[in-house]
């Protein structure tokens, strides 16, 4: 009963709930698993918040990935110094990542790039504005969502050793793809793979040019890249877990440490109708997209933007105004629907951390 909170008559409802002592557990075990804090570069786009920078920071992170430039501002804000922005910048958004680098010059701000084309774009603002900038090469190895295939990356790298104001960094490797359950399968997917990012390092290496950061993965592949110490490894979702990840990969015991809270506002008949709608619960699985503590797996009825209707399957004493308990099946973007989240401690809510990176920046 370790998620429950005493305080539930002054807990306005849907809300997230975060758990500091459960996070600090995942934090140390991403440390044992990377063998040193530096091999780390987070991802922040799991949960959003700066209080969860500054606990990473605390441990020896100092390296981190984001997708948003909203995510990258607050890691700036919270003394972050070396973040990686893995997400093609197009568009006005390209301008204000060159404002930020040249607001925070003692700050390592790098992109990522993936083809000539959005390359030629950086190249010319790099120009115009006589400023310098740090990019990633993304390199597709499976995924097939951004990236350049491994076989047309060196001649981009090629292109980008000549010009004076690109600072290539080194490579972006981001395994999505691979999912097994079984821990044996997904090693030999990531490393069959990996082989086209390898044979990419050697034929940089035979032209006189240092690889540079080799950034992988994502969760699923972290303690896989974690073998290889020239890897550096970028893990999100362990901060707080969910029930998706933790259905689909047993292997990595790392704790829940966000909850859905949840009230049940109607009884229509044998169901339960609870507040939590679209608006609270991230709706791009399929159901189950939570999964209740106290409550037995029902078929879900109905799921609207404010409504789910379950049917509990069996009986329960659950009445109008009782709370519910559920771990979402994807928490990624199930915080980014929530504005702040009740930070939970001894049963006890002890304030709440505001979801700042949820907000896009669409400053000039």
């Amino acid at each position: 009963m370790w998620y429950q909170t005493i305080d539930e008559a002054s807990l306005p409802t849907p809300a997230v709930l975060l758990y500091p002592d459960r996070i600090e557990q995942n934090i140390l075990r991403m440390v044992e698993i990377a063998g040193d804090p530096t091999r780390l570069r987070t991802h922040v786009k799991t949960h959003k918040t700066r209080e969860l920078v500054r606990m990473q920071m605390n441990h020896g992170i100092d390296r981190f990935k984001c997708a948003t430039l909203s995510e990258l501002e607050m890691v700036i804000a919270e003394g972050g110094k070396d973040i990686l922005l893995a997400y093609p910048l197009l568009g006005p958004a390209i301008g204000r990542f060159f404002h930020l680098a040249a607001q925070h010059p003692g700050v390592r701000l790098s992109v990522t790039v993936d083809s000539p084309d959005a390359y030629k774009v950086l190249l010319e603002h790099a120009k115009r504005d006589h400023q310098s900038v740090h990019l990633f090469v993304d390199v597709d190895n499976g995924m097939h969502r951004t990236g350049i295939d491994p076989s047309g990356a060196m001649g981009l790298i090629l292109e980008m050793m000549e010009e004076p104001l690109i600072r290539f960094d080194g490579l972006h490797v981001y395994d999505g793809h691979i999912h097994e359950q079984d821990p044996l399968n997904r090693r030999l997917h990531c490393d069959i793979d990996f082989q086209s990012v390898l044979k990419l390092v050697s034929e940089l290496e035979n032209q006189g040019i240092r690889p540079g950061e080799i950034a992988c993965g994502g969760t699923p592949t972290f303690p896989i890249h974690a073998t290889y110490p020239e890897r550096t490894l970028c893990p999100g979702t362990p901060l707080l877990w969910d029930a998706g990840y933790s259905d689909a990969f047993p292997d990595l015991d790392f704790l829940p440490a966000a909850v859905l809270a949840g009230r049940v506002i109607s009884k229509p008949g044998d169901h339960l109708c609870m507040d939590l709608g679209h608006k609270a619960v991230a709706s791009e699985m399929t159901h189950p997209r939570v999964r209740f503590f106290d409550l037995e797996a029902g078929e879900v009825i109905t799921h609207n933007e404010e409504h789910l209707v379950i049917d509990p399957g069996s009986p329960t004493d659950l009445k109008v105004g009782d709370l519910v308990y559920a771990l979402p099946v994807h928490i990624c973007p199930t915080m980014a629907l929530h504005s702040i989240a009740y930070v939970v401690l001894n049963k006890k809510i002890t304030g709440h951390w505001k979801i700042v990176a949820r907000d896009r920046n669409y400053q000039p």
